[in-house]
């Protein structure tokens, strides 16, 4: 899942890890902010993702009637633009409090999530997630994106940090084996649902990656960043630059220059100093 941001600090001295957590410096760049404004192509998951659901809890002949009220109510929830987020909160909010035993409650709950993620509603964004997963604690999207969130976004010196940080592992970790037994939906192609996979995994791996270089665990970090990185048209900038850093702090210099220099061709805040960081360990590799 490609995604961009709007905030940009960058407050990194230098670019080897030092004693302590070197992410301090590193969080909050273009690229891994959870401050996030997810591109068309992420709008476009996120439809997908509440309509595929919508599609999943149609009623089976046997199940009871649903109240129209209820169904149109739903629909405008799911109707509503994925760029407008105090709109689907209200519509959000306004069902679960009128149908909170809904069979779309969790739909709705996952829903809420990508909009509190919009509106930098931290609090509400994790209610919500909490919400979805525990209707369905198998919601491989949720699972990845808190999980993501949560090394994103920490401050190291909350007495919770590293329960948090535990936390953000265990759903990752769980997200990668929930989508390696996922079945196809009838209604979606292969190529969607490859597609839908790829996205999944490059952001669970994503998340891990930054748990592990919080806890500078570098060697751990970079395996996870490679494989959120390798192959990818669009890798996220930070993600590289995070990789060049565990490189370089575990002597394979060369292969840092390079995971710098393809930080260095991605527009982002970044960029300037992936270049001044890519050409630092081109020197250390001779």
């Amino acid at each position: 899942m490609k995604l961009q941001f709007m905030w940009i600090h960058i407050l990194v001295g230098t670019v080897v890890l030092a004693a302590g957590f070197a992410f301090a410096g590193v969080a909050l760049a273009q690229g891994t902010n959870p401050n996030k404004v997810p591109d068309l192509e992420q709008q476009a998951d996120q439809n997908q993702q509440l309509k595929q659901r919508q599609l999943d809890q149609t009623p089976t002949p046997a199940a009871p009637k649903v109240d129209p009220q209820e169904e149109a109510a739903y629909k405008a929830f799911y109707d509503a633009s994925p760029q407008d987020a105090d709109t689907r909160i209200k519509l959000g909010q306004d069902f679960l409090d009128k149908y909170p035993k809904s069979r779309y409650a969790e739909s709705v709950d996952a829903g809420l999530t990508h909009a509190y993620f919009l509106k930098q509603d931290w609090k509400s964004f994790y209610a919500s997630a909490d919400g979805a997963l525990s209707l369905n604690p198998d919601d491989a999207a949720i699972l990845t994106m808190v999980g993501w969130v949560i090394p994103h976004g920490l401050d190291p010196n909350d007495p919770d940090a590293s329960k948090n940080l535990d936390k953000a592992e265990q759903y990752e970790k769980h997200a990668i084996e929930v989508v390696g037994t996922m079945q196809k939906p009838a209604n979606m192609t292969d190529d969607q649902f490859a597609q839908n996979k790829t996205a999944l995994l490059t952001q669970a791996h994503s998340g891990l990656g930054l748990v592990y270089f919080r806890r500078q665990r570098s060697d751990d970090s970079a395996k996870e960043l490679q494989q959120a990185t390798q192959g990818s048209a669009n890798p996220d900038p930070t993600d590289l630059f995070v990789l060049g850093l565990d490189l370089q702090s575990l002597s394979r210099y060369a292969e840092a220059a390079d995971a710098f220099a393809r930080c260095g061709q991605i527009p982002s805040g970044l960029q300037d100093r992936c270049k001044q960081s890519a050409d630092s360990a081109r020197k250390q590799a001779r």
